[in-house]
């Protein structure tokens, strides 16, 4: 296999192949080529051609290109496939948790199917218990296949034992070490097995490490999953229910994939999309996602624009030049201030006991850029000779907002994650509306008194 750039010219010549009906070529094109890359290809193919090159692919590599493909292209290229041959074809050569995830997308009717066509008992058992754990889950990403030995077993009878069950594993990262109730002991290092002495009576119990692994229960988050692999600089996680018995792995792959996932799942949210969509969504899809952010937007403008109204500015119409900065200024620096917090939320470096000291920490910050700012636009007002009432308004102004905008923007994220709320929400339009709304109060009424009381 070689790594190919999958361009529109790579694209073409596929296509042109398909056209041709050429299949000995297209297999040799795609022979040469990682299931990543051929999932690429099905980006930029349509269904029907999609599926022809699909049913050109062996079965293991087919079933790698599947779990790579996008959910929603997988989705239309499952529903070509009868029950059978999706049971037969891809998920006897693909790995516990990606069979789990893969027929938990299908229809129910046609889940029962796929099921009652898998051969192997143990596999359609481990399918179904992983399909009972909630999505987000632990439980939900950790793989049944993995290589363990009894503690009581002698070397020789580990060894034959760890072949047998490699046959069912596609990567070995860890030996685990269990007793007769399948409790999990420890892990057992390769280079002491290799190493040990093989006599009739040495067994496992001499040669492992019994030191305490980190492990985790199939009930927490994935994000904490993903947190704790992270610190520890983890490859693999033993999965282990409330009496310590080993039920899985999690693996770097998977957990790569959740980061992968939240990651835009929160960029989408700090962007004012409710939902996860992608490019080639419908533009139903992308309006639904859209709409419920643009219209609190526009209640906010509408707001914006009744305050503007209240604060009667014909009598000093040369406010109105400085409107745009006071509403950019206090929105960037709202939004910069919830995306440290989200982002100490999100790594778990934040700790609920230094809300206050993060809030106090905000709220210098806050100051000392709003003075800074503020003696800058007062300066820069000064040498175009604006009036000095408005040049004051504005710079005391800028400082309260700042100073507000920050301390805000610090708050209602650690708000919503009190109350199990994504505070990634906070760093999109809500804090940018919530900053015009309060900037332009803040903006109006500082200006009234100074024009009140500095004739």
């Amino acid at each position: 296999m070689q790594q190919i750039e999958i361009n529109s010219d790579f694209i073409q010549r596929i296509k042109n192949l398909i056209i041709q009906g050429n299949d000995t070529e297209l297999k040799q094109l795609l022979n040469q080529l990682y299931a990543a890359d051929i999932a690429e290809i099905f980006e930029d193919v349509n269904l029907t051609e999609g599926t022809y090159l699909y049913r050109l692919l062996d079965n293991e590599i087919s079933a790698d290109v599947l779990v790579e493909l996008d959910e929603d292209d997988r989705e239309k290229l499952l529903a070509s496939f009868t029950s059978k041959e999706i049971a037969e074809e891809i998920i006897e050569n693909i790995e516990s948790d990606d069979a789990a995830d893969m027929i938990a997308e299908l229809p129910d009717k046609k889940q029962e199917e796929v099921l009652a066509h898998i051969e192997d008992t143990e596999q359609v058992n481990d399918i179904v218990d992983l399909l009972t754990y909630e999505e987000g889950s632990a439980g939900s990403i950790m793989a049944k296949e993995l290589i363990s030995v009894n503690v009581i077993w002698t070397i020789n009878q580990s060894i034959r034992e760890m072949r047998k069950q490699a046959e069912n594993v596609e990567k070995i990262y860890t030996i685990y070490v269990i007793d007769n109730k399948e409790t999990l002991l420890g892990r057992l290092s390769l280079k002491k097995l290799l190493f040990a002495k093989n006599t009739p009576k040495t067994n496992i119990k001499e040669v492992y490490n019994s030191d305490e692994l980190i492990t985790v229960t199939p009930d927490i988050d994935v994000e904490e999953v993903a947190q704790i692999m992270e610190k520890y600089n983890l490859i693999v996680l033993p999965v282990v229910d409330a009496d310590h018995i080993l039920l899985g792995r999690i693996t770097i792959d998977d957990v790569v994939e959740v980061i992968k996932e939240e990651a835009e799942k929160d960029y989408q949210m700090a962007s004012g999309i409710s939902e996860d969509v992608e490019h080639d969504d419908s533009v139903w899809d992308h309006t639904r996602a859209r709409i419920p952010w643009l219209l609190i937007g526009m209640a906010g403008g509408l707001a914006a624009a009744q305050i503007i109204g209240i604060f009667d500015i014909t009598k000093h119409p040369e406010m109105v030049i400085f409107i745009p900065l006071i509403a950019a200024t206090g929105g960037n620096v709202g939004v910069q201030s919830a995306a440290i917090v989200v982002q100490g939320l999100a790594n778990n470096t934040l700790k609920q006991n230094q809300t206050g000291k993060l809030l106090f920490k905000e709220l210098g910050v806050g100051l000392f850029n709003g003075v800074l700012l503020s003696a800058l636009l007062f300066i820069i007002n000064q040498f175009f000779g604006r009036d000095i009432r408005l040049a004051l308004s504005v710079s005391i102004s800028l400082i309260a907002v700042i100073t507000f905008a920050a301390l805000f923007g610090t708050f209602i994220p650690l708000t919503l994650n009190k109350y199990k709320v994504d505070p990634a929400v906070a760093t999109g339009p809500f804090i940018t509306t919530i900053n015009d709304v309060f900037g332009l109060v803040i903006y109006f009424t500082v200006t009234g008194m100074v024009y009140q009381y500095l004739v």
